[in-house]
């Protein structure tokens, strides 16, 4: 029988489409943003984006 393997979660936002590497920094990083934040930055990072980029733009339109 296959188990489904449940998302990774950090603040309430799935980070489980991201890279292990990438999942480790937004856990570190998650402490000092908002939920919002995260958000843009998952799905920024999802498209395409580095790390220092999606904070970039997550900054930019939804702040800290």
């Amino acid at each position: 029988m296959k188990t489904k393997e449940s998302a990774k979660m950090i603040k309430g936002v799935n980070v489980s489409s991201l890279d292990k590497q990438q999942q480790n920094a937004m856990k570190k990083h998650a402490e000092h943003h908002t939920i919002k934040h995260l958000k843009v930055m998952v799905g920024a990072m999802n498209k395409g984006s580095t790390f220092g980029e999606s904070h970039k733009l997550a900054t930019k339109k939804v702040g800290a």
